[in-house]
């Protein structure tokens, strides 16, 4: 798997753990749902990823978008 694959997963799964813990903990959960769209938003317009940066430490390949 690439690193532009695995961005997606584990943002997607970040989401829904998110929402999950809205949902069935506590209503202020929803602002770890809002810190994940904010990140998504300034990666799509500046091309830094925090998670990016760990991925290719570890090894990951690059892909197209990273």
């Amino acid at each position: 798997m690439n690193i532009d694959k695995t961005v997606l997963a584990f943002a997607g799964g970040m989401i829904l753990l998110s929402v999950v813990l809205t949902q069935f903990v506590s209503s202020y959960f929803v602002w770890f749902t809002v810190f994940i769209g904010v990140n998504l938003l300034q990666s799509a317009f500046t091309g830094f990823c925090p998670l990016v940066k760990i991925l290719k430490k570890i090894g990951f390949k690059s892909g197209k978008a990273f």
